[in-house]
């Protein structure tokens, strides 16, 4: 999933299905490896089969980039090829979008990446 920011900055997760879990952002930063943990791959596989039941919702599309300021892409890489869908990222987080709940599925993700990262800070 590919998130367009301001100034032309993005932040890109990817979950794999061997569990490789990272986040890149633009700026050099992001979670790399968190597949590893229980909670981040529990959440990536609920992602994956998110995307796996809904790939009606990703039309074939062989249009790489990242999306504009406020769209966010969901792409599937698929044997059959790339599927991919663009929506701006407030109808897909107030549910105004079919794939908003696959949108859903990928913070649950970045949720726990975050609350993995935050344990390591600790206190």
């Amino acid at each position: 999933m590919d998130t367009g920011l301001e100034g032309g900055r993005w932040a890109t997760l990817v979950v794999i299905a061997d569990g490789t879990t990272s986040l890149y952002t633009s700026t050099g930063g992001g979670i790399i490896g968190a597949g590893a943990h229980a909670a981040v791959a529990q959440a990536g596989q609920a992602w994956l089969s998110a995307l796996e039941g809904h790939l009606e919702l990703l039309p074939r599309t062989d249009r790489p980039g990242l999306p504009a300021a406020g769209h966010v892409v969901i792409r599937a890489l698929t044997f059959g090829g790339e599927r991919a869908v663009e929506a701006p990222e407030a109808d897909l987080g107030h549910g105004r979008d079919p794939a908003s709940p696959l949108f859903h599925a990928a913070h649950a993700v970045i949720t726990e990446m975050r609350l993995l990262e935050e344990s390591r800070e600790g206190p």
